[in-house]
């Protein structure tokens, strides 16, 4: 059974869609997705198996006001950097359709969420008929960007704050092949940045979500080293890119996303062979 994990990263993700297409050309489609943040954001176009999707959001789309921009948060019905409406619900249902009917039948994708009260992570399947993304809203909420997006009562924000690359939940589904793709190069090491202890203060009334942000880097850490322990082992197959060439959390220049993209979709083709080995085991 193979599982595939999509780290989170805001624009950075774009390295794991030109992945995503590269995989999909192959015709190699995972049992189990789970994604954090972005990377459950574009994820859903891989579980759609819509090859080209997302390279058509990053280069034609992202660079719109309308769907990212400082302009977004002055709206007091967004509070969002970016636009919610345009980005969850115009761009999927008109501009750029996404495949409703076949990610139904696909397995499917689970995002992940921190459970604002809790500061826990929550691991919920993407419902195939939200034409509003609530939970993909959810997932991608980055502390002082996004409001606080509540789903079934509970408010919830982005899920790499509780869990970053939750490569253990496809484990515990019984994946006993992996794939992980990771959005930062090797050798990165996560460290409490001054925002951070910015958006502790902003959100200090949940104690236990102001825990998880100023934890973050720690547990990131540890859990890169583990997947580098098992990539060594032979269990998991990892994919970092090697650069992000300059691409920051909100880059939105369709060059620059361009390059990351064919990055990640050189790098896949490069490596397709020794994936197919480990697959093959």
């Amino acid at each position: 059974m193979l599982g595939i994990t999509f780290e989170g990263g805001a624009s950075r993700t774009i390295y794991s869609c030109g992945i995503m297409d590269a995989l999909l050309e192959e015709k190699i489609y995972a049992d189990y997705c789970i994604g954090v943040s972005a990377g459950a954001a574009f994820g859903v176009s891989y579980a759609s198996k819509q090859i080209g999707r997302n390279h058509t959001l990053a280069t034609q789309i992202m660079n719109r006001k309308e769907y990212m921009g400082a302009g977004n948060m002055l709206d007091p019905k967004n509070r969002c950097y970016y636009g919610l409406k345009y980005a969850y619900d115009t761009v999927p249902n008109k501009i750029l359709p996404f495949d409703y009917e076949e990610f139904a039948k696909s397995s499917g994708l689970y995002a992940v969420v921190t459970n604002v009260k809790t500061g826990k992570a929550e691991y919920l399947k993407v419902p195939p008929d939200d034409k509003e993304w609530m939970l993909l809203r959810a997932t991608c909420a980055l502390p002082l960007l996004f409001p606080m997006i509540e789903i079934g009562g509970q408010k919830y924000m982005d899920g790499g704050i509780a869990d970053s690359i939750p490569y253990e939940q496809a484990v515990k589904a019984g994946c006993d092949k992996n794939i992980i793709v990771l959005t930062r190069p090797l050798g990165y090491v996560k460290k409490t940045e001054a925002v951070t202890k910015l958006a502790a203060a902003r959100y200090r009334r949940y104690p236990e979500f102001c825990e998880a942000m100023l934890t973050r880097a720690e547990r990131y850490n540890e859990c890169i080293a583990r997947i580098m322990e098992l990539k060594a082992q032979g269990k998991v197959f990892v994919f970092t890119p090697r650069s992000a060439f300059g691409v920051g959390r909100t880059e939105n220049d369709p060059q620059k996303l361009e390059r990351l993209y064919r990055h990640g979709y050189n790098h896949a083709k490069w490596a397709m062979n020794d994936l197919k080995k480990y697959l093959n085991r």
